[in-house]
């Protein structure tokens, strides 16, 4: 099947369309039924194949296989409560789902229609079973369109995201839009990189597409090594070809030619979707020479990353593309101007090449009527730590933290109470419940001390010493330095010393006075991101929980506020 026109992609969006309407129109009278297979990772884990598994054989055995799909989705994003299973039409959420409980899945809700009520979702706070996922506070005030197909089509099947506008806003833009249009397009809808930076996507490919050079490249950077972040896994293993659509759009866009995905090698199940949609691509003709018939021709290659958070720095991603040490780049040049190989480069990561797609087929001011007014759209975040309902989330720039924590993610467990969140993961800073109705976009975080990163977002409860958690992410972030420079390589070894040092009852005050002079010194002087942010846990927590740092240092150092502290305590204290 080869497709070389915007008309040839209708007919196969007309054809596939009826394999999925029955996961749209839910309104309608329909005697098929499809049952959705959570495929992503986390289930996986959990047996969710032999789930698929059994509900195929026991559908088989009753005759209803001709009628009843059973269909492997990517994530759902509720992941606390995999295995999944959803029945469509009837939007029927079955949750923690076993292999066993296939039979009574088929027996009871597809033949006798009877919901199997032990596998439904309990609200926690009702104590109510929810029969319907539109009434399920997880998802209530999520608005997915990054995530708009997980959960929804089979990530292995190219016809189902075809059916689904697929490949549309790739054929516009080659067959009715200048390069120069779908710039502006993306311009004016504010998308901002959801890599960390929140650099303008539209500015980005704009300077790219202005330098005078016959080679150019896009690359996406699928380098995901934030603690306790899985975004950029998930839309690659429940959208693969959002991301690969939107690569062309953008290398026709800037007058590149071929696009690199790098990506972890600890993805495996990312790395085999991805590559069978590749390959799914190049056989319709939406990769390769003459792309709908235009002269426009792209393809995609892989390059495996071995796990160092410092290649997630463009710089240092691009050298590793070019086999040689993931170290970064003193800037300027920025890689728009010299990068691949010495070629202009455009690097933009998963989740902002997921909403270039659907910016394109609804529009620049569809996008911006969403969000604040510098932070446009919606945002991934993943939910973590101490909070009953840890999972994906995708919600409007602007929301709360305190609806993200407490209506999204159900609040914390076991009725303890909340103590922060860490957001931006180690570049990150804590947020107190001073600051938990602060909007979350761009700015907002950053007058609060912390930033929006990648999207990691992990909960801790009055359990949680703050301390420890700033030595948690500085061990991560001395390990993961590059080395390069002297501020990386040595200023964060000092600083987790020194946090050893604090926690093990040792450090005075003249420790606290030089811990936080080492951090400026360290965010001041820093080669790349990496290590600028690295200091970030340590200054944010001193400055919200320095009681924390004062429990730890010697009762004599402090007389005049001796009974207020503990004392010197080798194993640590309590907050």
């Amino acid at each position: 099947m080869l497709i070389k026109s915007l008309e040839e992609l209708n007919k196969v969006k007309q054809q596939a369309l009826e394999k999925v309407k029955i996961r749209q129109h839910r309104d309608a009278v329909q005697t098929n039924k499809n049952i959705l297979v959570c495929g992503g990772t986390g289930c996986l884990a959990s047996d969710s194949d032999k789930v698929a598994k059994n509900l195929e054989v026991i559908l088989k055995a009753r005759g209803l296989s001709d009628r009843i799909q059973v269909i492997r989705t990517g994530c759902f994003g509720f992941c606390e409560q995999g295995p999944i299973v959803k029945i469509e039409p009837d939007n029927v959420f079955y949750v923690r789902v076993g292999p066993k409980d296939a039979k009574d899945i088929v027996d009871m809700h597809l033949i006798k229609g009877s919901q199997v009520e032990r596998l439904l979702y309990e609200d926690p706070q009702k104590k109510e079973k929810v029969h319907n996922q539109e009434d399920m506070t997880f998802y209530r005030k999520q608005l997915r369109v990054a995530l708009r197909n997980c959960g929804l089509i089979n990530p292995e099947d190219i016809t189902e995201y075809i059916a689904l506008d697929g490949y549309q806003a790739l054929g516009k833009a080659l067959a009715q839009m200048s390069p120069t249009g779908v710039i502006d397009v993306i311009k004016r809808s504010g998308l901002r990189g959801r890599g960390g930076g929140g650099f303008p996507t539209g500015l980005k490919w704009e300077i790219t597409g202005k330098q005078e050079n016959s080679q150019k490249y896009i690359i996406c950077n699928a380098d995901e090594g934030d603690p306790g972040a899985f975004m950029d896994r998930s839309i690659l293993e429940g959208d693969p070809h959002s991301v690969i659509e939107a690569m062309a759009i953008g290398a026709y866009a800037i007058g590149a030619h071929m696009g690199i995905v790098y990506i972890r090698a600890e993805y495996p199940l990312a790395i085999a979707r991805l590559t069978n949609a590749l390959q799914q691509a190049r056989d319709t003709g939406l990769l390769g020479k003459g792309i709908f018939g235009t002269g426009f021709s792209f393809d995609v290659k892989l390059k495996y990353g071995a796990g160092a958070f410092v290649c997630g720095e463009e710089t240092a991603l691009i050298n590793s593309c070019e086999g040689k040490r993931g170290e970064p780049n003193y800037k300027p040049p920025y890689p728009a101007e010299e990068g691949y190989w010495g070629f202009p480069t455009c690097v933009n990561n998963v989740e902002t090449f997921a909403n270039i797609p659907v910016i394109m087929n609804r529009g620049a001011d569809w996008f911006a009527s969403m969000g604040t007014g510098k932070s446009k759209g919606t945002k991934v975040f993943a939910l973590a730590g101490k909070i009953n309902n840890v999972g994906l989330v995708e919600v409007p720039m602007g929301i709360t933290l305190r609806e993200i924590i407490f209506d999204i993610g159900g609040g914390i467990p076991h009725g303890r109470k909340f103590k922060a969140v860490q957001t931006g993961g180690p570049s990150g800073g804590v947020i107190t419940e001073e600051n938990l109705d602060t909007p979350i976009d761009y700015d907002g975080l950053l007058k609060i001390g912390t930033m929006m990163g990648s999207g990691g977002m992990i909960v801790m409860d009055e359990d949680d010493n703050m301390v420890n958690i700033a030595k948690f992410y500085l061990e991560f972030t001395m390990d993961e330095a590059c080395g390069r420079c002297g501020p990386g390589r040595i200023g964060t070894k000092r600083l987790y010393e020194m946090l050893c040092k604090i926690t093990s009852g040792e450090a005075t005050m003249a420790d606290l006075d030089a811990i936080k002079q080492l951090a400026y010194m360290v965010k001041d002087s820093a080669l790349c991101g990496l290590c600028q942010t690295a200091p970030n846990p340590v200054i944010s927590t001193m400055k919200y929980f320095w009681h924390e740092y004062l429990n730890f240092v010697q009762k004599e150092d402090h007389p005049h506020q001796e009974g207020k502290y503990a004392s010197k305590n080798k194993t640590g204290v309590k907050s």
